[in-house]
């Protein structure tokens, strides 16, 4: 199996870059920030405790899965698809202040590793934070994504309901992130891709003739 790790700051169009480079490779396609998300979801509106919780005590309640098809993309709480819902401004305002528990990081970390070799794919593109350092330092790429501030709020403000402070959220997305993971400096071995001045087919294509290279 062959894993490409991409991490970067809030804005910097992992996500999209992402699935987009998925489906050009024929891989999988795993956002584990959708994770954080949902267990947020779970804890804001579904009752789940994690603040006192163990990560198997966590593992047990939650009840989270994911689609690997970048074609068919969804996720779910139990029964509940909260495709839509993980996205809202209530959640994304939230999902720092749970990301930030150890034993929060320690399942998600434990559950994605287990997603992505149970898959049975030839390959999986994998995003978010400390993927590239923590959770697949092992991958064949690892990649850092990420764009000018200006750029990222320009981007952001595309995927917020109007009325929500772009520059208020990213920001501090960014700062809470960052007192768990420095993920604007990339690590030894990290490939860094600037898409400042790249649209958006371009930085697709600049981590796909990256992922070419020997």
């Amino acid at each position: 199996m062959q894993i490409i790790a991409i991490d970067g700051p809030a804005g910097s169009g992992k996500s999209s870059v992402s699935k987009a480079v998925a489906k050009e490779l024929g891989f999988g396609y795993l956002d584990t920030g959708a994770a954080y998300r949902a267990l947020t979801w779970a804890v804001l509106n579904n009752g789940l405790v994690v603040a006192n919780s163990t990560a198997e005590e966590i593992a047990k309640n939650f009840g989270y899965s994911i689609s690997l098809d970048p074609e068919n993309y969804w996720v779910k709480v139990g029964d509940l698809d909260l495709t839509y819902e993980i996205r809202l401004a209530s959640v994304g305002e939230a999902v720092s202040q749970f990301a930030s528990l150890p034993q929060v990081r320690e399942y998600m970390h434990l559950m994605t590793k287990e997603l992505v070799h149970a898959s049975g794919l030839a390959g999986v593109v994998v995003e978010g934070r400390d993927i590239t350092t923590v959770v697949f330092p092992e991958a064949q790429k690892r990649i850092l994504l990420t764009a000018s501030e200006e750029v990222r709020l320009g981007r952001r403000s595309a995927e917020l309901p109007e009325g929500t402070s772009i520059a208020d959220q990213v920001t501090k997305r960014d700062q809470n992130d960052s007192k768990v993971v420095d993920f604007l400096v990339p690590a030894a071995g990290v490939h860094l891709v600037d898409s400042t001045e790249l649209d958006f087919d371009s930085t697709v294509k600049a981590i796909i003739a990256l992922i070419a290279k020997d």
